[in-house]
């Protein structure tokens, strides 16, 4: 018995080993921590539960037989993050480049597996140099059981993907179809083809960086929701993101007690919004000073920064948040800010977390690149998304609420639960000027009148009133009560439960 258990200690010896001294060193030099480093980090001490430690590779060709690492480039188990349950796969940069086989794909599918078994969270820590080529199609059919999974999975337990090194080629669409994409800055990148592909084929010279590089994807194409300085900052920011997520859909977000009063009232919000309607303030001064002690985890704060999403906890109950942002755009929607929000709207939707709209919105952003675009059909994506939603959502208008905008900023008539506005909301079919110069056209030539008419314009539409006359609106509030308004409202609306007609699925404008 002691021989033989002296052998399972050199064999799991050897898997911690991964690829070696030398190549951990390697790792090292980047400025990179190996898989099972990441794992200590992101886990509560003492939790993992390594599976698969002894499983390899069952590749003949090229010399491949002849070098057998165990764990095959992948880490997998589960764990704990603040004694919440969670799985996790890390991939090994030191054994083969951290390339997809066979083996190591059937190893990622088994805790995605059980994870849906027993309602877990999943996170991968991406690093890897894509397929591996010398087992050919079957590390191709190791990845389509991965992207199976992860649309099984979709809206059953939350995934998340922390890109830590190279994701490139088919391996990027797994972290796509994931709910959230972290990246490290300078060490890791995504794209489908490299920069010696794009130089061949479109003879365009590019980095790696500037291609698929953190800052890329966090500015420019959207792909990813926050970059970090380096894997430590990455992996604690990753627990503290992890703290805001239920385990699955059948539960609801954990709450975190506060000492912050649900009924506190903030009195400099009621001087927030500028007297003159065409003059900017920022948004995100009423989300830090409405949620409990000004903790807001913002997603996605370099890309369509129009429009502001995160998380907070209102009540110490965990809330999605949307807002326009007057500060960039005047807080107009456009294609990227549509597609933005409505993502991060229905994850909130599918895992019961509450949605609390701030609405000051001027409008679609004009133009023929925006027309061309297809502002029609992404716009859409966000009307969809509030419309379709089904969690307690509150609303409030803070300014601006014009035209078809106001319809989709979760308005009364997409089943906002509670729609409130503050005193100097104006919420009308557009501005003022605009609509007295259509409704007076033959007027233009006298800038008196035309002034007159605006005047009169804005005493009858530029206002809450008309709207909450209606009904649209159920009340006009001071803006200093905005926080325990909304944190009544939640109590209200816990219980909240609507009955959709049965349908296979929706068919979102995609």
């Amino acid at each position: 018995m002691h021989d033989i258990i002296q052998q399972l200690e050199a064999k799991r010896a050897r898997a911690r080993l991964g690829g070696g001294e030398k190549r951990i060193a390697a790792q090292h030099a980047k400025g990179k921590l190996t898989a099972r480093e990441r794992i200590d980090l992101l886990l509560d001490e003492g939790t993992f539960e390594e599976w698969d430690m002894f499983v390899e590779h069952r590749s003949h060709d090229f010399g491949m037989d002849q070098n057998r690492p165990p764990g095959d480039g992948v880490v997998t188990g589960y764990g704990m993050i603040n004694g919440r349950l969670v799985f996790v796969f890390s991939q090994d940069f030191t054994v083969f480049g951290g390339a997809l086989s066979e083996a190591h794909a059937e190893k990622i599918c088994k805790i995605m597996d059980q994870a849906m078994k027993v309602g877990a969270p999943v996170i991968g820590l991406n690093d890897s140099g894509g397929a591996r080529i010398q087992e050919g199609v079957a590390s191709l059919g190791g990845y389509a059981e991965v992207f199976q999974r992860n649309v099984t999975a979709s809206g059953v337990v939350p995934q998340i993907s922390l890109i830590m090194g190279p994701c490139a080629g088919g391996a990027v669409y797994s972290p796509a179809m994931t709910d959230f994409i972290f990246m490290v800055k300078d060490s890791s990148y995504m794209f489908v083809t490299g920069p010696e592909v794009v130089k061949t084929v479109t003879h365009e010279e590019v980095s790696a960086e500037d291609l698929g590089g953190a800052l890329a994807h966090t500015t420019k194409s959207g792909v990813a929701d926050l970059a970090f300085e380096n894997d430590v900052d990455a992996l604690a920011m990753l627990r503290r993101f992890f703290n805001y997520l239920p385990l699955n859909n059948r539960e609801k977000a954990p709450s975190r007690p506060s000492d912050d009063p649900a009924d506190r009232i903030d009195l400099s919000l009621d001087t927030l919004v500028p007297d003159n309607p065409n003059k900017p303030y920022d948004i995100k001064e009423l989300i830090t000073k409405t949620v409990d002690d000004g903790d807001f985890f913002e997603l996605q704060p370099e890309h369509a920064k129009n429009i502001v999403i995160g998380f907070g906890r209102m009540d110490s109950k965990v809330v999605g948040i949307v807002a326009n942002q007057p500060l960039v755009l005047a807080g107009c929607l456009d294609i990227k800010s549509s597609i933005k929000a409505a993502r991060f709207v229905r994850f909130c939707d599918a895992f019961n977390i509450p949605v609390v709209t701030f609405v000051d919105v001027p409008g679609f952003m004009p133009g023929t690149a925006q027309e061309y675009g297809g502002i029609i059909k992404h716009g859409a994506k966000l009307l969809y998304a509030f419309a379709e939603c089904t969690v307690p959502k509150i609303t409030v208008i803070t300014r601006k609420a014009y035209g078809g905008a106001y319809d989709v900023m979760s308005s009364k008539h997409l089943r906002g639960d509670v729609n409130l506005a503050w005193p100097n909301a104006e919420i009308a079919v557009m501005g003022a000027k605009g609509a007295v110069e259509i409704i007076f056209r033959d007027e233009k030539g006298d800038p008196a009148k035309l002034a007159a008419r605006e005047a009169e314009y804005k005493a009858k539409f530029a206002n809450p009133f008309i709207a909450s006359a209606r009904g649209y609106v159920d009340d006009v509030i001071q803006p200093h009560e905005t926080r325990r308004r909304i944190c009544r409202s939640l109590v209200m609306l816990a219980s909240k439960k609507i009955d959709d007609p049965w349908r296979k699925h929706g068919n979102i404008p995609l």
